[in-house]
C-alpha cells in the first residue's frame, strides 16, 4: 500500500515538472540546501506572483523528500482515494489542455510564412509576443514616439543648450557636458562619463600664422589643426577645389607641381582631402579660401578645420588616449607633412587677380582666369602649437529586456568653434529629447524595447570626430560584437529646401519604410518614386559616422535638411548662429528638428523593437556584383592592350566565385528566415548575430588599423579596397610609373578572400559554407 502511494505521487511530481525538474515559465522553485546533509527542499508555486497562505496556517503548498530521496506528498495532501482520484483527474486536465494549446501554436506558426519572403522580417511579425518581455505593436509604438515631441518644446530645449564659446576642452564644453549628464539622469537613465587626454593643435597663442606675396602680408584669423609646421616659398597655382582629377587636368597641361603653393577653393571634398592630394604631387603648402560662387558670408570671415586625413586622435592612431596608457611616440599615417592654412575671401582675391600663367579651363573660371606661373611667388608661415586637452564624452543608456547586451548608438557632437548652432546645439537638443521622450515611453507607457539604446554626447569632433573616435578604439573588441547601429545627429538641420541621407546599404530600406512613416510631404524629393537618387548621398569622409562605418564596422547613418543646391555655408565659422540658421531655414528650426528626431526615433526604435534586424543584405550583393563585373572587364582591357603585365593564369574567377558565395549565402539566410520560430529567442539571436556581422567581415583582416584605419573593403579608403583595385588596373593599363603587378596581385587575393570570408560566416553554420574556392 505505502508503495502504491509513493508512486502515485511519484507520478503527480513528474507531471507538474515533466523536463527532469526544469520549470516553466509560470512556475517558481526555491532550492535550498541543508549544509549537515544532503537533505533538500524544494517550494514549487504555480505562479510567480501568489503570495496567499493555504488553509489559513501560513504554509504554502509545497513538496519535500525525505532523506532517502523518496517523496511523501500522500504525508502533505492525505491519501485518500478521493484525494488521489481528484489530483490524477486534474493532472490529466492539465495535461490536455497544454496539448490543445501547443498544437494551435504550432499550426499558427506553420501558416504564418507566405510564399514570397523577404530578407527583412514581415510585418506580421509585429505582433508576436516572447515569454520574456510584452512585445508592443509597432503602430503603436510609433504613435507613442510621436505624442512626445513638439516644436515648441524644441525653442527651450535650444535655449538651454545654445552657447557662444564651447570648443572642445574648454569650460564651456565642460558645462554643457554636464548638463547633459543632469539630463539623462532625471530621465532615470543608467549614465557615464569618460575622460580622455587628446592632443591637438590649435592657433599660437603669442605669435601668429601669415602669408607674404608681391611684398604685402596676411595674417589669417582661421586656421586647420594638425597642419605642418613652419616657412616655405613657393609659386602659387590655383588647382580650382584640390580634387584628384583637378591636379589630373594641371599636370595634363604641364604644370610642375613640385614644391608648389597650391590655393584650392573649399567645398566639395574635405579640407584633409585637399591637402592629402596636395601632398601627392609634391607641393609644399595649401591655402584653402570660401569661394564667393560657394560661400555668401562676405570678405573677411575665417575658417576653421582641421587636415588629419582619418579621425580620432591621430597622436595615439589605433588606441584609446586614456591617461594611464604609456606608449612610445607615434602618430597617424593620415598627419599631413605639407603646410595647410585658411585664409578669407578678400585675401584670396588679392592673389588670385595677380597670378599670371595659362587660362583656367572653363569650368573653373569665375571672376579670375588665370592658373599662376613660376613668377608669382608667395611665403606662407604655419605656427600651430600643439597641446593637450582633457575632454568628456557623456553617455546615457536605456536597457533592453530582452538581449541587453546588443545596443543601438545614438550620437551627437556637443563642441564647435564658435556659436556652433546648427553644427552641434541642434543635434545636443535633439539627442537630449530622444532620450526624454524614448525614457517616458519604457518608464510610463509600457514599451518595452528588446535591444538597449546608448545615447552620446561627443566632445572634440571639430578636430576629427575625435572623442567618439576614441571611445570605439577603447572598446572596439567588444563594439564589434555588440553594437547594431550608430545614428548620428550632426547638423541634422542646415535648410530646409532638401533632405539627404548618408548610410549603410544594410539601412537603406529600412530608411524607405521610416520615409513612409515620417510626414516629409514638404520635401518633394521625398515623396516621388525614385527615392534613392533624390535621398541618398555617400558618406562622406569628414561624417561623424564614417569612422563608426569604415573604422569600426558598424552600420551606420548620418541624416540632414539642407539648402536647395548647396551645402551649409556657415560650417566652421564664427557665423554659424542661432540667427543665421534662422535665415537659413525661414524660421523653422523648431518644426524640423522634430521631424529629424521623429526620423532618427523612427530607424532607433525599429532596431530595438523587431525580433529580426531590419537590415537588407542583399544590398551589398548588388554593390559587390557591380564592382566585381567593371573589375572584371578592366582585367580584360589590361590582357589585350598590354598582355606582358598580367600573367595568363591570373583570371578574375575567383573573385567571381567569392561573389556567388556572398549571392548565395544571402539565399541561405533568407531560407533561414523563412523557417524560423519567432517565439525562439536562440534562433532570433543566431540570425540577428550573423547579420551584424556581415559589416564587420568587410574590414579587411589584411591592413593594419594604425596605418589603415578605414578598413571598409567598399566604402573606406586604401589599398585594400575594391575601388582601389580598379584604380591600380587602370594605372597598368596606362604604364603609371607607381603601378606595381605583383602588388596587384596581392591586392587582388587579399579583396577576394575578404568577399569570401564575409560570406562564409554570413551562411552559418561550418557544414553549410561554400567551398567552390
Amino acid at each position: 500500500k505505502e508503495q502504491s502511494k509513493c508512486k502515485i505521487s511519484s507520478i503527480i511530481e513528474s507531471s507538474l515538472c515533466p523536463f527532469n525538474g526544469e520549470p516553466h515559465s509560470y512556475t517558481r522553485f526555491s532550492l535550498t540546501q541543508n549544509m549537515e546533509g544532503d537533505n533538500s527542499q524544494v517550494e514549487m508555486k504555480l505562479s510567480s506572483d501568489m503570495d496567499e497562505e493555504v488553509g489559513g496556517n501560513g504554509m504554502e503548498e509545497h513538496l519535500i523528500h525525505s532523506s532517502n530521496g523518496k517523496p511523501y506528498v500522500a504525508q502533505r495532501f492525505g491519501c485518500t482515494p478521493k484525494n488521489l482520484c481528484f489530483m490524477a483527474a486534474a493532472t490529466l486536465f492539465i495535461f490536455t489542455i497544454g496539448c490543445l494549446i501547443g498544437y494551435l501554436a504550432h499550426s499558427k506558426r506553420d501558416l504564418a510564412p507566405g510564399s514570397s519572403v523577404s530578407m527583412l522580417p514581415s510585418e506580421e511579425t509585429d505582433t508576436i509576443k516572447t515569454g520574456a518581455a510584452p512585445h508592443m505593436d509597432w503602430d503603436d509604438v510609433i504613435k507613442l514616439l510621436a505624442k512626445k515631441f513638439s516644436a515648441t518644446k524644441f525653442e527651450s530645449v535650444f535655449s538651454e543648450f545654445a552657447s557662444n564659446s564651447h570648443r572642445a576642452g574648454s569650460p564651456g564644453d565642460e558645462a554643457l557636458g554636464n548638463k547633459v549628464l543632469k539630463k539623462f539622469e532625471e530621465y532615470d537613465m543608467n549614465t557615464w562619463t569618460e575622460e580622455y587626454f587628446v592632443k591637438v593643435q590649435d592657433p599660437p597663442a603669442s605669435g601668429y600664422n601669415r602669408f607674404i606675396f608681391n611684398g604685402t602680408e596676411g595674417y589669417p584669423n582661421g586656421f586647420l589643426s594638425y597642419s605642418a609646421t613652419g616657412r616655405v616659398t613657393g609659386a602659387v597655382v590655383f588647382a580650382y577645389y584640390g580634387q584628384e582629377n583637378d591636379f589630373t587636368l594641371l599636370r595634363g597641361k604641364n604644370i610642375n607641381l613640385s614644391g608648389r603653393v597650391v590655393l584650392v577653393r573649399a567645398g566639395k571634398i574635405s579640407f584633409a582631402e585637399k591637402v592629402a592630394n596636395a601632398a601627392k604631387m609634391n607641393a609644399s603648402a595649401v591655402l584653402i579660401y570660401p569661394d564667393p560662387t560657394d560661400y555668401s558670408i562676405g570678405d573677411n570671415t575665417p575658417l576653421f578645420g582641421h587636415v588629419h586625413l582619418g579621425s580620432g586622435d591621430p597622436y595615439t592612431p589605433g588606441f584609446p588616449s586614456f591617461n594611464h596608457t604609456q606608449f612610445p611616440p607615434v602618430q597617424s599615417s593620415g598627419l599631413p607633412t605639407i603646410l595647410a592654412q585658411t585664409i578669407t575671401t578678400g585675401m584670396a582675391n588679392s592673389i588670385l587677380r595677380k597670378l599670371g600663367g595659362q587660362s583656367a579651363p572653363r569650368e573653373w573660371k569665375s571672376y579670375y582666369n588665370n592658373l599662376g606661373n613660376e613668377k608669382d611667388v608667395i611665403t606662407v608661415e604655419v605656427n600651430n602649437v600643439l597641446t593637450e586637452k582633457r575632454i568628456n564624452n557623456v553617455f546615457g543608456v536605456i536597457k533592453g529586456f530582452v538581449d541587453a547586451d546588443q545596443y543601438v548608438v545614438i550620437g551627437a557632437q556637443r563642441d564647435a568653434w564658435g556659436p556652433g548652432f546648427a553644427t552641434s546645439t541642434v543635434g545636443t537638443s535633439v539627442l537630449v529629447e530622444l532620450a526624454r521622450s524614448i525614457s517616458d515611453m519604457v518608464k510610463n507607457d509600457g514599451f518595452k524595447p528588446r535591444r538597449s539604446i546608448v545615447f552620446a554626447s561627443w566632445s572634440a569632433g571639430e578636430y576629427g570626430s575625435v572623442g567618439a573616435t576614441e571611445w570605439m578604439e577603447g572598446y572596439l573588441s567588444s563594439l564589434k560584437m555588440k553594437a547594431i547601429s550608430y545614428i548620428n545627429l550632426d547638423g541634422v538641420v542646415a535648410g530646409d529646401n532638401r533632405f539627404k541621407v548618408a548610410a549603410s546599404p544594410l539601412l537603406h530600406s529600412l530608411i524607405e519604410s521610416t520615409l513612409k512613416e515620417v510626414n516629409f510631404t514638404q520635401f518633394s524629393q521625398v515623396t516621388r518614386g525614385n527615392w534613392e537618387s533624390d535621398v541618398l548621398e555617400p558618406l562622406k569622409l569628414d561624417n561623424a559616422a564614417y569612422p563608426f562605418l569604415a573604422f569600426s564596422g558598424i552600420p551606420s547613418i548620418s541624416f540632414r535638411f539642407a539648402p536647395s543646391n548647396a551645402d551649409y555655408q556657415y560650417s566652421g565659422t564664427l557665423l554659424d548662429t542661432r540667427e543665421t540658421l534662422k535665415r537659413v531655414t525661414g524660421q523653422q528650426i523648431p518644426q524640423l528638428a522634430e521631424t529629424a528626431a521623429k526620423f532618427a526615433g523612427h530607424i532607433a526604435l525599429r532596431l530595438v523593437h523587431d525580433h529580426l534586424l531590419r537590415m537588407d543584405v542583399t544590398k551589398y550583393d548588388k554593390i559587390i556584383r557591380t564592382q566585381v563585373a567593371q573589375i572584371n572587364g578592366k582585367v580584360k582591357n589590361v590582357k589585350r592592350l598590354r598582355p606582358e603585365l598580367l600573367p595568363k593564369a591570373l583570371t578574375v574567377q575567383w573573385l567571381i566565385s567569392a561573389s556567388g558565395s556572398y549571392s548565395r549565402a544571402c539565399r541561405t539566410l533568407q531560407t533561414d528566415i523563412q523557417n524560423i520560430d519567432y517565439d525562439d529567442i536562440a534562433m532570433c539571436r543566431l540570425i540577428n548575430d550573423r547579420i551584424m556581422m556581415v559589416e564587420r567581415n568587410f574590414l579587411s583582416p589584411y591592413v593594419s588599423p594604425k596605418d589603415s584605419p578605414f578598413r571598409h573593403i567598399l566604402l573606406g579608403s586604401g589599398p585594400h579596397t575594391l575601388t582601389a583595385l580598379f584604380n591600380h588596373l587602370e594605372a597598368l593599363r596606362t604604364n603609371n610609373p607607381e603601378a606595381d603587378v605583383d602588388l596587384f596581385r596581392n591586392q587582388f587575393a587579399l579583396v577576394t578572400w575578404t568577399i569570401q570570408g564575409c560570406a562564409n560566416s554570413l551562411a552559418g553554420d561550418i557544414w553549410s559554407l561554400d567551398n567552390e574556392i
